[in-house]
């Protein structure tokens, strides 16, 4: 495969993020103006594109997105920055250099999973891809607008694929968007499944040895990236503007 330009790099990661945001959108993912999405970009590794405040993800199209540096300004593109995106993504971007993108949205099943402020069970082969590789954030202190708490954010996250904000959501990450993307929804939907489980009794989990196994089956970069592929296509040829 040839080496993408950075520009090329740039217009892949651009409509992976465009389409991923109408994904989500399709999931209800979407709750007012909260929730948001970042790709690093490849030639300006410091600063990240972002879907700007204020506009829904079904009607996002990569012309919306906007650029945003270190400091927090918008660089390239029209619109605001949300300022709880910027304080959590540019610290996680900062902690975690072999992340390109990072997904927080207000999901029903996530945020009501984060009120428990616990880890998920391994009581699903799904699950399994994020055994011992998630965390929980315990230090819930209302809207995240400052960097110091974006900072305690990205140490709670690790080296992991994803963190469960406690009385907050979900926020996944990705060596690319396609993998940031799914492991979110993933997530989400392990969340939905071990609310549905333990509404209805004691779930079994699986061994430890075997979790450990079959994340590195199927909780790896490659299938989350693969995984997001049809998804991509599918949205694209059902809603071709949004590469506008």
């Amino acid at each position: 495969m040839a080496t993408r330009t950075s520009e090329q790099e740039r217009a892949h990661r651009k409509q992976r993020l465009a389409a991923a945001l109408r994904v989500f959108a399709s999931y209800d993912f979407d709750d007012g103006v909260a929730g948001h999405m970042t790709a690093r970009d490849p030639e300006f590794p410091e600063r990240f594109w972002v879907n700007p405040f204020g506009v829904h993800y079904a009607d996002l199209r990569v012309s919306d997105l906007i650029l945003v540096d270190s400091s927090g300004q918008v660089v390239s593109g029209d619109g605001r920055v949300n300022p709880a995106a910027f304080a959590i993504h540019s610290q996680i971007h900062t902690a975690r250099p072999d992340v390109v993108a990072a997904a927080h949205c207000h999901s029903i099943h996530g945020r009501a999973w984060s009120a428990l402020g616990r880890r998920l069970d391994p009581i699903t082969q799904d699950a399994c891809a994020f055994f011992e590789d998630h965390e929980v954030f315990q230090d819930f202190s209302g809207v995240v607008l400052d960097v110091d708490e974006g900072k305690r954010i990205a140490a709670a996250l690790g080296g992991g694929k994803a963190v469960i904000l406690r009385n907050h959501g979900l926020l996944t990450v990705g060596r690319s968007v396609e993998e940031a993307a799914w492991w979110f929804i993933s997530l989400d939907r392990c969340c939905r499944v071990q609310l549905l489980a333990e509404a209805a009794g004691r779930p079994v989990p699986i061994d430890a040895a075997c979790a450990r196994q079959v994340r590195e089956t199927i909780g790896t970069e490659q299938i989350g990236r693969f995984s997001f592929k049809p998804l991509y296509q599918r949205i694209v040829r059902a809603q071709p503007d949004l590469l506008d």
